[in-house]
């Protein structure tokens, strides 16, 4: 049976039914095959825009639900059920990166072009910020947008873009004052069929294979001044503030994805004889399952906390990267340790413990590495 947390009400309870059924049948049948193909079929993403799951917290004159983020966190929930964490990652940065992106800064014609079909699933969006020499440290960006009637032209390169391949809009960070540091960035809405715009490969990956990871050129790409995202020079404040509910995600991810592993380790566990008796009645496996499960209940309790003050429109900085930071990495070794418990079987490509394994590390990375989380919590301790 499973637990009942006070967040979640009897419509909750109905949605979550509602993307489990979702998964079961558009999702978990095709893991094997996506994650062989590289890519997953873009009619899952299509489907989840048609059954309202894209736009859940999104304003409803454009298509969205206007849920409370707790239908995130429950959607994102499901979706890690199917172990494909590559699909969950695709709809994760549309969802939770791209989408939020514009929502605050854009203007009403940018909103009506770019979210509407986003939430129906007639688009899919990415944001564009890292390069290969500017990572965390975001204002030493290269890409630049030097203004020109009543355009900008782009030159520049980002690398790591999730959907990069497959998206037809694209939140593009670039310098516009090339000598004002973080006070010299803009952020503009790129269609991806513009002239100068070019993926100049797809990323072969450790892990997350059915999610496209891409590395972008802009060669004297001409973007209209009506495609600026909020304002000119103030493009580093807007990216810092969509970080919270990108992180937060991966938390949600992070726990999710141990809570699976934790199963399988279990159920392994219960069934493989070693002996005479099964391995859970080793004393020794029977409490590393133990220590296992509190670390997944510790991690899941600390990430529903950041949600709950996100809900209510609290500031959260602290919370989501304590949550982020420490749900990734203990994540980590609860898959380490599901895999040292399966032994050999589990390093075997025929089971879907290695793909945990290998897609669960990039969580301390993404979103802001666990070094940057450290040091955000020391400033907001006063350090």
């Amino acid at each position: 049976m499973e637990k009942k947390y006070p967040y979640f009400t009897e419509e909750h309870d109905m949605l979550r039914q509602s993307v489990r059924e979702f998964v079961d049948k558009e999702v978990a049948p095709y893991v094997d095959a996506w994650e062989e193909a590289g890519e997953y079929d873009m009619a899952a993403f299509r489907k989840m825009g048609e059954l309202g799951f894209l736009g859940l917290r999104m304003p409803e004159k454009f298509g969205g639900g206007e849920a409370d983020y707790w239908s995130i966190v429950l959607l994102f929930e499901e979706l890690a059920r199917s172990g494909c964490s590559g699909f969950t990652t695709a709809v994760g940065v549309h969802m939770e990166v791209a989408m939020p992106a514009i929502i605050h800064y854009a203007t009403d014609e940018q909103l009506q072009k770019y979210l509407a079909p986003a939430i129906n699933g007639e688009s899919l969006g990415a944001l564009a910020v890292t390069e290969p020499e500017a990572g965390s440290d975001v204002a030493a960006m290269l890409t630049t947008a030097v203004e020109d009637g009543d355009s900008y032209v782009l030159n520049g390169n980002k690398i790591f873009i999730t959907n990069g391949v497959r998206s037809d809009w694209i939140v593009v960070a670039a310098k516009t004052d090339k000598d004002a540091g973080y006070g010299g960035i803009t952020e503009f809405i790129v269609d991806t069929d513009t002239p100068g715009f070019e993926v100049s490969r797809k990323l072969d990956k450790v892990g997350l294979k059915s999610s496209d990871t891409a590395e972008l050129f802009f060669t004297d790409m001409r973007v209209p001044k009506k495609n600026i995202l909020g304002e000119v020079n103030k493009g580093f404040f807007q990216i810092m503030n969509n970080f919270v509910p990108e992180r937060l995600l991966i938390a949600v991810g992070a726990y999710a994805g141990a809570e699976l592993v934790l199963k399988m380790a279990i159920d392994y566990a219960k069934e493989r004889q070693q002996f005479g008796k099964p391995l859970s009645r080793h004393q020794h496996i029977a409490f590393k399952l133990a220590e296992m499960a509190t670390k997944v209940e510790a991690i899941k309790e600390l990430s529903y906390r950041a949600a709950d003050m996100y809900n209510r429109g609290l500031d959260a900085i602290k919370e989501v990267s304590m949550a982020k930071w420490y749900a990734s990495e203990a994540a980590n070794e609860v898959v380490y340790d599901a895999m040292q418990i399966m032994g050999g079987y589990g390093y075997m490509m025929e089971y879907p413990m290695q793909r945990a394994w290998r897609d669960m590390r990039i969580m301390t990375i993404v979103g802001g590495t666990t070094e940057v989380q450290k040091l955000i919590i020391t400033r907001s301790l006063g350090l």
